[in-house]
């Protein structure tokens, strides 16, 4: 189950990439897309990787997961500063709060799921 999450949520990132193409200025679309190409192709990545090694593609994924989240947190005053009706940037600060709160999601499912394997092991032995 994990692994479609993480699955998903790659797909997602770069749909959200390509949709910024569509709506951001050149270079801040560029610039957005090969963020959410690397984000996004990383999730992919490990979650296909867990097929074959599933903790070893889940703890990747994990590691991804927070640094799309410790990324998206210093992009927080910028969505904040959209809402309050600043839109200097465009959309940009919408897409990056989106990509934000799918890192954090993802995150917290790893976390999750490790700690119930942990506690499986734990009563196992």
């Amino acid at each position: 189950m994990i692994r479609a999450y993480i699955i998903l949520a790659g797909f997602v990132i770069i749909s959200l990439g390509a949709y910024g193409t569509t709506i951001l200025d050149k270079d801040a679309a560029m610039g957005f897309m090969m963020g959410a190409l690397t984000l996004g192709g990383g999730f992919l990545i490990c979650g296909f990787f867990s097929v074959k090694m599933f903790w070893h593609g889940i703890i990747g994924a994990g590691v991804l997961a927070l640094l799309g989240l410790g990324r998206g947190v210093l992009n927080l005053q910028d969505a904040a500063e959209f809402m309050l009706g600043e839109r200097s940037r465009g959309q940009a600060p919408l897409l990056e709060l989106a990509v934000t709160i799918i890192s954090a999601v993802v995150l917290t499912r790893i976390i999750a799921a490790w700690n119930r394997e942990r506690t499986r092991r734990l009563l196992e032995d």
